[in-house]
C-alpha cells in the first residue's frame, strides 16, 4: 500500500520532469545470465550480513560508487564545460540520480522503487545507468538485511528483478553491483549463490574486495557450514584479500561449533597475526571454545619440549605453533597483567616479541610514499632533509596533543614540562623533537613573551619543527619517530583514517613499543612507557593461552586478557603445573 501511494504521489512530478523525453518501449527482458552455483545442502543462514565499508558518494553516504550518467560532449560554444555539466545535471537522468541520492541518504526504499517504476513507464521513461541501478540494489540489500529504518519484506524479490532487468539491458555490473546482489542472496539464505557472484567477478577480471566476500562467508558461518566458509576463506587468500576481526571471529565460531580443534588452532594464530587484540564479541567466542568438551579433548599428553622451544625461537617468541599441548578441561577467565607482564590469574609471564629492523626500514619508506601523496611533496621532502641534519632524536613530541591535554587552550608550559621530563629519562639527554603546526608557533599564545622565549630556545637547539600551512602534522611526527626509532610522546590513540592507511600488520606492533602516554598531576607529567611485553595473543611453552582484549585499553583502566590454562595438567607439563601451584590452583 505504501509503495503504491508513493508511486501515485511521485508520478505527476516524474511526468513533469521527464515529459521532454520521447516515449521509450521497454525491450522484452531476456533471461538473466547470472550463473547459479549448485545449492549446498544445509546452506541457509540468517540475514545479518552487512557491508564492511559502505561505499562513499559525493551526495549521500550510502550510495555505492559508480560512474555518473554520461556527460554530453562539448564541441565548443554553448557555454562550455559548465553548461554541459548543467545540462547533464538537469536532464531526466540527472534529476533521477539526485532523487535516488536522497532516497539513499534517508534509507527510503519505497520512494526509490516508485521512482524506478516511473522511470520504466513509457510515459515517463528515463534511461537507467549503472549509478541508478547500484543505488536501487544497495537500498534493496540494506532493507533485506534489516539495516533500513523501514525494511521492505519484498526487498529481496524487487532487488533480483532490478538486477535481471539491468542485465537484460546490457548494463555491465561492477563490484558494487555484485556485492549488493550477494547481500540479497545472503538475505535469501543462499550462501552458494552469494559465493558464485564472487567467483563470477573474479573470473571477469574485477578484483573482489573484503565486503564482496562478506555475504557468502557470514552466510556459510551462520548456517554452520564450516566447509563452505573454508572455501570462501581459501578464495580470499588466493585473491590476496585479508580478513579482519569480524571474518576471523565468524570462522572461529563455526569451526569451534563443529569441534574442529585443528582449524581453531590455526585461526587463533591467524588472529594473533592479523588482529592482535580482540573485541568483546570475539573474546566471548574464544572463551566459549576453551570451555567446550572439544577443547578439553584436543591436545597431546606427551610432546617434544625441545621442538616446542625451537618453535618459540623460530617464531620470534610468544608462540610455538606445535599444536595443542596437554589434555583435560581448561580454566578460563579474564585477567590483568602486572607492569612486568605477569598474569594475575596463572602467574604466566608474557614475553616481548622483537621487531625486525628491516621491517622498520620498510615501514618508514611506505610512510614516506603515503605522506608524499597526501602532503605537498616538496614540504615533506624538506622535512626529511631537516631531520637528517638535526637528528636523530631519542624522543618525538606530538606537541599539539600534549599542549591541549585536558585543556581547551593550548599550553606551552605543559609542552615544556613534557620536554624537560622526557629529556631527563632518555639516553642522550638531548632535547626531544617538538613537532608543532606553524599557526601555533606564530599566533595566539605563542606571542606571549614567556612562550616566545621557550620557542626561541627550542629553535636554537634544533629541536623545533613548525609544519607548513595546510599540512597534517601527524605525518611529520610519526615519520620522525619511525625513522629515528625513537619514543613518541602522545595520547593520540592513532585509530582514525590516516592511521588505518598504515595497515594492521606492522604499525600496531611499532606503536606498542614506541608510544609513551601521559597523565598529569600537581607534580607534573607522568610518563607511561611502553610495556616490557607484547600486547598480542601468546601461546606459552607449557600450552597456556593469553588473548588481549580491547577492554580497558587506556591508562586508567588495565587491559583485560582472556587467560586459558589447563585445569589438570598432565605430567609432561611440569612448568605449567609449577605456575599453577604458585597461585594456589
Amino acid at each position: 500500500m505504501r509503495l503504491a501511494a508513493a508511486a501515485g504521489i511521485l508520478r505527476p512530478t516524474a511526468a513533469l520532469l521527464f515529459r521532454s523525453r520521447p516515449q521509450r518501449l521497454l525491450p522484452s527482458l531476456r533471461r538473466s545470465s547470472l550463473p547459479l552455483a549448485r545449492r549446498r545442502r544445509h546452506s541457509y543462514s540468517s540475514t545479518s550480513t552487512a557491508l564492511d565499508d559502505p561505499p562513499p558518494t559525493t551526495t549521500a553516504p550510502n550510495v555505492p560508487p559508480s560512474p555518473s550518467p554520461p556527460q554530453p560532449e562539448v564541441q565548443g560554444g554553448g557555454g562550455g564545460v559548465k553548461a554541459a555539466r548543467r545540462r547533464a545535471r538537469d536532464s531526466p537522468e540527472g534529476v533521477l540520480k539526485r532523487q535516488l541520492d536522497l532516497c539513499s541518504r534517508d534509507a527510503d526504499l519505497p520512494t526509490a522503487l516508485a521512482l524506478y517504476d516511473a522511470a520504466l513507464d513509457p510515459a515517463t521513461a528515463v534511461p537507467l545507468s549503472i549509478y541508478h541501478y547500484n543505488c536501487l540494489l544497495y537500498l534493496c540489500s540494506n532493507a533485506a538485511a534489516g539495516e533500513s529504518a523501514d525494511p521492505d519484506p519484498d526487498a529481496v524479490k524487487r532487488g533480483f528483478e532490478i538486477f535481471a532487468r539491468m542485465e537484460a539491458q546490457g548494463v555491465e555490473p561492477n563490484e558494487a553491483t555484485l556485492t549488493s546482489v550477494a547481500r540479497l542472496a545472503a538475505a535469501r539464505r543462499d550462501p552458494a549463490m552469494a559465493f558464485s557472484l564472487v567467483r563470477r567477478m573474479a573470473a571477469a577480471g574485477t578484483p573482489p574486495r573484503l565486503r564482496t566476500y562478506g555475504p557468502a562467508l557470514f552466510s556459510y558461518c551462520d548456517a554452520g557450514d564450516a566447509d563452505g566458509a573454508g572455501e570462501v576463506e581459501a578464495h580470499m587468500d588466493a585473491a590476496g584479500v585479508v580478513p579482519e576481526e569480524a571474518e576471523l571471529a565468524a570462522l572461529l565460531r563455526v569451526n569451534a561449533g563443529k569441534g574442529r580443534a585443528g582449524e581453531v588452532y590455526r585461526l587463533l594464530h591467524r588472529m594473533r597475526t592479523l588482529v592482535r587484540q580482540v573485541g568483546e564479541t570475539t573474546a566471548e567466542v574464544v572463551e566459549a571454545w576453551f570451555r567446550s568438551d572439544a577443547a578439553a579433548e584436543a591436545g597431546l599428553e606427551q610432546w617434544d619440549a625441545r621442538k616446542v622451544r625451537d618453535g618459540v625461537v623460530k617464531g620470534g617468541g610468544g608462540w610455538h605453533g606445535q599444536g595443542w599441548l596437554g589434555k583435560g578441561q581448561w580454566n578460563v577467565g579474564r585477567s590483568e597483567m602486572d607492569r612486568n607482564g605477569k598474569c594475575h590469574r596463572c602467574a604466566e609471564k608474557l614475553v616481548c616479541i622483537d621487531i625486525d629492523p628491516s621491517e622498520t626500514e620498510t615501514f618508514a619508506k611506505s610512510l614516506t610514499e603515503l605522506a608524499c601523496k597526501r602532503e605537498v611533496r616538496e614540504d615533506f621532502l624538506r622535512f626529511q632533509e631537516w631531520l637528517r641534519r638535526n637528528g636523530p632524536f631519542d624522543a618525538v613530541i606530538d606537541a599539539a596533543n600534549v599542549g591541549l591535554y585536558n585543556s581547551k587552550a593550548f599550553s606551552f608550559s605543559q609542552v615544556n614540562s613534557v620536554v624537560n621530563g622526557i629529556q631527563r629519562i632518555t639516553k642522550s639527554k638531548k632535547l626531544p623533537l617538538i613537532v608543532l603546526h606553524r599557526s601555533r608557533v606564530n599566533g595566539g599564545p605563542a606571542k606571549l613573551p614567556q612562550n616566545q622565549k621557550l620557542l626561541e630556545g627550542w629553535r636554537n637547539a634544533g629541536a623545533l619543527y613548525p609544519t607548513p600551512p595546510g599540512s597534517n602534522d601527524d605525518w611529520y611526527w610519526l615519520y620522525a619517530a619511525v625513522s629515528c626509532r625513537s619514543l613518541l610522546i602522545t595520547n593520540d590513540e592513532m585509530r582514525d583514517h590516516l592511521f588505518q592507511l598504515l595497515g594492521t600488520s606492522f604499525f600496531p606492533r611499532w606503536k606498542e613499543k614506541h608510544q609513551v602516554r601521559l597523565t598529569y598531576s600537581g607534580r607534573g607529567p607522568t610518563f607511561h612507557l611502553p610495556p616490557p611485553y607484547s600486547i598480542v595473543t601468546q601461546e606459552s611453552e607449557a600450552g597456556s593461552w593469553h588473548v588481549p582484549t580491547t577492554t580497558g585499553d587506556d591508562i586508567e583502566n588495565p587491559r583485560q586478557w582472556v587467560c586459558a590454562t589447563r585445569k589438570f595438567p598432565v605430567e609432561s607439563s611440569a612448568p605449567q603445573r609449577a605456575r599453577l601451584s604458585e597461585v594456589g590452583w
